[in-house]
């Protein structure tokens, strides 16, 4: 009898699994239950839907350099019936701006990013002027930016085309709430959900996203990522930004180019950051008391903004070291973990898919290894600590 994988959610992390399990094994019996397969309410589908190499640990920066490859080969690997699905990439790059106080960490970064063969320029303040003639740097000493590899895409096309692909490969969708895990010993036996069916199993992958934390209480798992809610805003404005890139502030405010208008957002304070607010309530004070004078400082043409649009959507925020948990937990033999992302999770999740079929497969990585992320870290204390969290 071939295996049976149940996956608890069918967002990019896990559309991503199911994908890389029906192409490298078509005996491989998968289910995903979604709960909302409108995806309305997905981080997959609510990102700013960007990718980047500029991390400060290599497993991130491996992991995102497959990503990158992923996404520019997707029409190939993702056609369904002779249909080539577009997710739109721009690789506008990534430009990381450093204040003195930010330049020694930048340099670091850098030399690590261009050690792993990721396309990273460092410049100085003069270049920055004479690339970016938009730009106040009057407190500047030095930016990172991405030549090729970096820059954004649309995430909800990203994860359709997943999950189409992964349907056509053999994979059965249910559209519903995972209400159960039933446990024998240390396995999972059967996954049970809403509509009353209970789904025999030989692994579980938690791929639930920003509800992850109900999935590991099942098993009597206590796992440090929770929902944090993450405000976007759409701006128009006269200004002219001539090979505008997705720019982050040293503050942590970012923009990018959306079309003829602008996305922009950042991370509220730490005491002003609770879990699982709801997400139809827009923090309009954030973007007022700090992104509108961030980015009218950076950039003075932004002076003159105008909120088109806005809309709110989880960050599954690890709060241990900002670093996704990928892999088993040592109670439970065969239920894996894909989860805590915080922000990274679209650009991470082809080599996620990858990593955790493999593990299912071979019962070990054999591609790239992300052992590092397992959760032995978190009970042993052990944070594994990502210093670029935007």
């Amino acid at each position: 009898m071939s295996a049976k994988v149940v996956i608890v959610g069918g967002g990019v992390i896990g559309s991503s699994v199911a994908y890389f399990l029906r192409a490298t094994d078509p005996t491989v019996s998968v289910t995903v239950i979604e709960r909302d397969p409108t995806y309305a309410r997905s981080s997959s589908a609510l990102s700013a839907a960007s990718i980047r190499q500029q991390f400060s640990t290599p497993l991130s920066i491996q992991m995102s350099l497959f990503g990158i490859e992923f996404l520019r080969s997707i029409g190939e690997r993702l056609e369904v019936d002779g249909v080539r699905p577009s997710i739109d990439l721009h690789e506008g790059g990534y430009l990381f701006l450093a204040t003195p106080a930010g330049l020694d960490t930048l340099r670091e970064n850098h030399a690590l990013q261009r050690k792993l063969g990721a396309d990273i320029s460092l410049l100085d303040r003069a270049q920055l002027d004479a690339r970016f003639a938009w730009l106040n740097t009057e407190d500047l000493v030095a930016g990172a930016f991405g030549e090729s590899g970096e820059g954004w895409f649309d995430g909800y096309g990203l994860v359709q085309a997943l999950r189409k692909k992964a349907q056509a490969l053999g994979a059965h969708y249910v559209p519903s709430d995972v209400t159960g895990l039933v446990r024998d010993g240390r396995r999972v036996t059967h996954v049970e959900d809403a509509n009353g069916e209970s789904y025999a199993c030989d692994v579980v992958v938690n791929a639930a996203g920003a509800w992850c934390r109900r999935i590991a209480a099942m098993l009597g798992i206590e796992i440090p990522v929770f929902a944090r809610r993450r405000s976007i805003f759409n701006v128009s404005s006269p200004a002219q930004l001539e090979r505008c890139p997705l720019l982050v502030d040293p503050t942590g405010v970012y923009f990018r180019p959306e079309g003829r208008t602008y996305i922009c957002g950042t991370s509220p304070s730490p005491d002003n950051d609770p879990d699982d607010l709801p997400l139809d309530e827009v923090d309009h004070a954030l973007f007022d008391d700090v992104i509108w004078p961030t980015l009218a400082h950076r950039v003075p043409q932004f002076e003159a903004l105008r909120v088109e649009n806005c809309w709110s959507g989880y960050y599954e925020y690890n709060v241990f070291d900002h670093n996704a948990i990928i892999g088993a937990h040592p109670d439970v033999d065969n239920c894996l973990f894909a989860n805590g992302f915080s922000g990274h999770g679209l650009q991470q999740g082809p080599a996620t898919g990858r990593g955790v079929s493999e593990l299912i497969l071979h019962g070990r990585y054999t591609t790239l290894d992300l052992s590092a992320l397992g959760f032995a870290r978190v009970l042993e204390n052990r944070p594994f600590v990502e210093k670029n969290v935007v």
